[in-house]
């Protein structure tokens, strides 16, 4: 068998056996009173069977809410449907109790109060068995009315006990899931530091880098700078030569040997002209120098 089936079988067997229950303390409930006082107070008495009642009615709802969430989840749909229906029966049913309730503590009272007229016309009678009745129940109402003192205080102690119970169950959850809040965001928090620490190392090692691009570029702009000082100055070296030995050159075709001696004297060996060629130079005086600037 389907262990589904097999729970909505033990529901079916624990309703039967709490409404039942439940029936006869109703029933109780409303023959309470019909007996003399005497009688009464050795049965249970009426706040007693009222909590039974209520028990059994709790217990009769929670049994629905059982068959509830089982019916769904029946192999059949011919299952599924008897058992919505068993549920619709269990509602009226249980509404029915709740108002069978009612009227038998109406009747009880209705009960009570015809008993304590009845006691009321024994007691104001005379002769020696009202006077045994009145001492009877002077001592039993007595230990009646602690016995119920005693239950109410003992009930009103459960409730509170219940109560925190149900207290102490939500602060139990609500320090788990503080707890859970607070390991998540433990993990969070050590994979952000990991983040940070490989973002400062990439910072470092940045500006390692910097640096050394910054030394580099420094560097190579004054082997550049020396490079072009030292070309410039070549350069202009050259230039200066060139000025001397075209100045020489003019000099010595238009024979003014004033200017050749002045070009020997600027460092220019003019030495003797061979016919038409650059003394020192071997360059024939048929072709053009040009300045180069």
């Amino acid at each position: 068998m389907d262990k589904v089936v097999e729970e909505v079988e033990k529901t079916k067997k624990e309703w039967d056996e709490a409404y039942s229950k439940t029936q006869q303390h109703i029933k109780e409930i409303q023959e309470y009173g019909n007996s003399t006082m005497e009688e009464t107070k050795n049965k249970n008495s009426l706040p007693r069977l009222n909590g039974l009642a209520q028990d059994g009615l709790a217990l009769l709802n929670s049994l629905q809410f059982n068959l509830d969430l089982l019916a769904p989840q029946l192999p059949t749909d011919d299952e599924v449907q008897s058992a919505k229906a068993l549920l619709k029966t269990w509602r009226s049913q249980s509404q029915s109790l709740r108002m069978n309730l009612r009227n038998a503590n109406l009747q009880a009272k209705d009960n009570m109060r015809k008993t304590a007229q009845k006691e009321r016309e024994l007691l104001l009678g005379g002769g020696e068995e009202s006077t045994v009745r009145r001492r009877n129940l002077q001592t039993k109402a007595g230990m009646t009315s602690a016995a119920e003192s005693i239950t109410e205080s003992l009930r009103r102690t459960r409730q509170l006990m219940v109560q925190e119970v149900e207290r102490s169950t939500n602060t139990l959850m609500t320090f788990e899931e503080s707890t859970g809040v607070l390991k998540k965001a433990e993990s969070e928090y050590k994979g952000h530091r990991s983040l940070l620490s490989r973002t400062r190392n990439l910072l470092s090692t940045m500006q390692r880098h910097d640096v050394i691009d910054r030394i580099v570029l420094v560097v190579g702009f004054i082997l550049f700078s020396c490079a072009v000082l030292y070309v410039v100055s070549k350069r202009i070296g050259i230039l200066k030569l060139q000025r001397t030995i075209t100045t020489a050159i003019k000099a010595g075709m238009a024979g003014k040997p004033e200017l050749a001696r002045k070009a020997v004297e600027e460092g220019i060996n003019q030495g003797r002209f061979d016919g038409n060629v650059v003394p020192g130079k071997g360059l024939p005086l048929q072709q053009p120098m040009r300045d180069e600037l």
